[in-house]
């Protein structure tokens, strides 16, 4: 599996593999730490399985390298696929175990007592040259994987993009914001709430305080444009990330959901 995470606004690609997967979520081990409470981006590969699912998840748990995500906004072809290919799993485990649990299974090895000695072994025996046949299908089989292997590096671009014009929030807004609400009345109105990541340079460094920006909150309650007013540089983007993935209660003017600019405030504490 692959896990596409965002530093600092730019994404990074930490690789992976699972150890457990279900309809709400996946247990993995990967190359890199991570957070809990980061959203991420996953891209997992069943076997046996035509396309590769990519989805949002969030960290709810981490420890030494071993991270649990929490699957966001699966479709239902999505956790049809997951389903189906956890119970042929099942299928395939329950045909397989009896095999290797045979005795007769443990017999079909010799017992030796101990190394072969030399006047019993084997000669050594060169390798036979490949034939001109063998060599075109082995030139054949790995043109065709690279073939492959680039087809699906296109398709992972191309999802992550469609993935991240679903999701991102672009500095635009359709409407231009027709008040100022106070703070408190917005926060009264939020729904969801993703804590920032502490930057590890800025935490060693002990740098801490409170990261002013001004937000423009659409009329569905998504944030569609950020801009710092206030704080410490190296907390800024970390507040950014966070407060692009807050979701608000439409604010209502005379009844009809209008985008309004607020100011939010993010406190960082080592």
């Amino acid at each position: 599996m692959d896990v596409t995470v965002l530093r600092s606004g730019l994404p990074s690609n930490v690789p992976g593999r699972s150890l457990d997967i279900g309809e709400g979520g996946v247990a993995a081990v990967l190359a890199a730490e991570l957070q809990t409470g980061e959203w991420v981006a996953v891209e997992l590969q069943l076997p046996n399985v035509g396309y590769s699912l990519q989805t949002k998840a969030v960290v709810r748990h981490y420890h030494q390298l071993r991270c649990g995500f929490e699957f966001l906004g699966l479709s239902r072809d999505q956790r049809y696929m997951i389903r189906h290919w956890a119970g042929n799993q099942q299928e395939i485990s329950s045909l397989e175990s009896p095999m290797i649990s045979s005795p007769l299974a443990k017999l079909s090895a010799p017992m030796l007592p101990g190394p072969m000695p030399p006047h019993f072994a084997a000669p050594a025996r060169r390798p036979a040259p490949m034939n001109p046949t063998a060599r075109r299908l082995l030139w054949l089989t790995l043109t065709l994987s690279l073939v492959v292997a680039t087809l699906s590096a296109w398709q992972w671009h191309r999802g992550w993009q469609q993935l991240e014009a679903q999701t991102a929030r672009k500095d635009a807004h359709p409407q231009p914001p027709s008040a100022r609400v106070p703070p408190e009345v917005m926060e009264r109105l939020l729904v969801r709430k993703v804590d920032p990541v502490y930057p590890e340079a800025a935490r060693r460094a002990n740098v801490q305080g409170i990261v002013v920006l001004d937000a423009i909150i659409a009329a569905d309650g998504t944030v569609v444009n950020l801009h710092p007013l206030s704080g410490p540089e190296g907390l800024t983007s970390a507040a950014m990330d966070a407060v692009r993935w807050w979701r608000f209660r439409p604010y209502r003017v005379q009844g009809e959901p209008t985008p309004v600019e607020v100011s939010l405030a993010i406190e960082f504490r080592p």
